[in-house]
């Protein structure tokens, strides 16, 4: 059964948690709105208290905090929820950027959907996209791909199936790990072009474009620092595994009359038409010949 939320109109007496983003890096950044959903709200559950309290301090923010993170989120879930239920409000914030997203929040939001607490989203800074927009890339479509997996083989696969989409693609990458994420899709796809945002909204803001292969050059020679947002560029001719074959709505003896009519003797065809319908040669020339 279907349900609808109007965020500002509801008559529930439980309460509702405040999605805030945060800066990325430029504390000028922090809306007007979200300085004030900290301000009014009950509790403020962070990612981090200690980087959390520095933003506080700085825009005269004194709502109690209390954490919740990869570590703790399902003990502190319980006990955000039951507050929730109390009527509190709860503003949700990560260390940089928009909560749930390659950060903790998803479970919390998805158990206050399914048990009727309200849930507003503030717009607000957020990496991907403000990376994007300056990369010369694509920008629409894109896939939000976020953190790749940390084993080789498995990010060896991911890369390989992202390559083939024809989208733009975002990557998060941390500094220790972008040098060996960008050497392994040089080795899939060295000319691919590729666009690495580095310290964004900082003063150190930094973007380096060029090739895969050429990326990965420039990784060997940096001490790189700050979170990255790595933008592929799509594949033009990607690789259509559920595409029907041509010859998929022809019969055999279309088929293979198709091939002779591009020139092939009739032996040669029944031949190609074995192949590419994975069947023995006999059963397309009894076809053929039966209904000639």
């Amino acid at each position: 059964m279907w349900n609808e939320q109007k965020s500002f109109f509801s008559s529930s007496e439980t309460g509702t948690l405040f999605v805030v983003p945060t800066p990325i890096g430029n504390l000028d950044d922090m809306t007007v709105r979200a300085i004030n959903t900290l301000q009014t709200a009950d509790l403020i559950a962070a990612e981090d208290t200690r980087h959390t309290k520095k933003l506080c301090h700085k825009f005269e923010i004194l709502t109690p905090l209390i954490s919740y993170h990869e570590h703790n989120k399902e003990e502190r879930g319980r006990d955000l929820l039951e507050r929730l239920g109390r009527g509190e409000t709860v503003a949700l914030v990560s260390d940089a950027g928009t909560p749930a997203v390659s950060d903790p929040g998803y479970e919390l939001v998805q158990a206050c959907t399914e048990q009727g607490i309200t849930v507003v989203s503030l717009p607000g800074p957020n990496a991907a996209l403000t990376g994007l927009v300056a990369s010369g890339l694509q920008v629409q479509p894109f896939l939000f791909y976020g953190f790749l997996p940390r084993q080789k083989k498995e990010k060896t696969e991911a890369l390989e199936s992202l390559l083939n989409r024809e989208e733009t693609v975002i990557l998060y990458e941390s500094p220790h790990r972008l040098r060996e994420s960008l050497t392994l899709l040089a080795s899939i796809a060295a000319e691919r072009f590729v666009v690495v945002a580095r310290e964004l909204t900082k003063q150190h803001e930094t973007y380096i474009r060029g090739t895969a292969k050429e990326l990965a050059e420039w990784s060997g020679t940096e001490s790189i620092r700050g979170e990255c947002c790595v933008y592929i560029a799509g594949n033009s001719d990607p690789i259509k595994h559920d595409e029907p074959a041509w010859w998929s709505l022809q019969t055999m003896k279309e088929h293979v009359e198709t091939y002779i009519k591009e020139g092939m003797q009739s032996k040669d065809a029944i031949k190609q038409v074995a192949v590419d319908r994975e069947i023995q040669k006999r059963e397309v020339y009894q076809a053929y010949h039966v209904e000639d």
